[in-house]
């Protein structure tokens, strides 16, 4: 098992890792313990806690990858198919996938109970989702996972909900897909350096007394 790392340096850590294996550093009911974290503490607009996360490991993460090769192969051209069943097969090389849904019945009913700002809560919502999108990714990332993060979605969605028996409205916003790292797979990201637009055209800070 990979050794904690703290917060700051987990975030640092964190890439985008498409070389993956079905092999991970930790047990499953680790995977289940951090995705309870996740659920019970991070933060939602007005307490209204619309994320839903359904967390698919071994042949159940496979079969979601399957799925969505059915879902996608009508609407790819004949001749860029095998190119997109190539990716897709990298994705079913990991070990689990984590999608993350929006159940728009907590938004509903704060639009009625709170008209003024009714517009926003969708918003909020999805700000929500992406929040315990990047918890979760930080957290695998900690615990020595590689990830990416994928979007096949609304393609997949009403194949996805019948399979795993949730409600159709609830609304899938991204895939979290997650592994051991394949031979070589940080190093070429490291390799590659992460391109950074200059800090001073992106942070700003007024009344420091540092």
């Amino acid at each position: 098992m990979a050794s904690p790392m703290d917060f700051l340096k987990a975030c640092e850590n964190r890439r985008t890792i498409y070389q993956l294996t079905d092999k991970i550093p930790i047990s499953d009911a680790r995977v289940e313990e951090i995705a309870k974290h996740n659920i019970l503490h991070v933060p939602s607009s007005f307490n209204s806690q619309s994320t839903r996360i359904v967390v698919l490991l071994n042949e159940e993460h496979k079969k979601f990858w399957e799925i969505t090769k059915e879902c996608l192969k009508p609407q790819v051209p004949e001749e860029q198919f095998p190119q997109t069943e190539k990716k897709l097969d990298g994705f079913k090389a990991g070990h689990g996938t984590i999608l993350f849904l929006n159940d728009p019945n907590p938004v509903k009913k704060l639009q009625s109970q709170f008209a003024l700002y009714a517009q926003h809560f969708p918003g909020w919502a999805t700000q929500s989702n992406a929040m315990a999108q990047y918890h979760l990714w930080t957290a695998l990332e900690a615990e020595g996972c590689a990830c990416n993060l994928q979007h096949y979605n609304p393609i997949v969605d009403q194949r996805v909900a019948g399979e795993w028996n949730f409600p159709q409205e609830w609304e899938l916003q991204a895939q979290l897909v997650f592994g051991g790292y394949a031979e070589g797979a940080r190093e070429a990201v490291e390799k590659g350096g992460k391109q950074q637009q200059p800090i001073e055209e992106r942070l700003f800070i007024h009344g420091s007394k540092a």
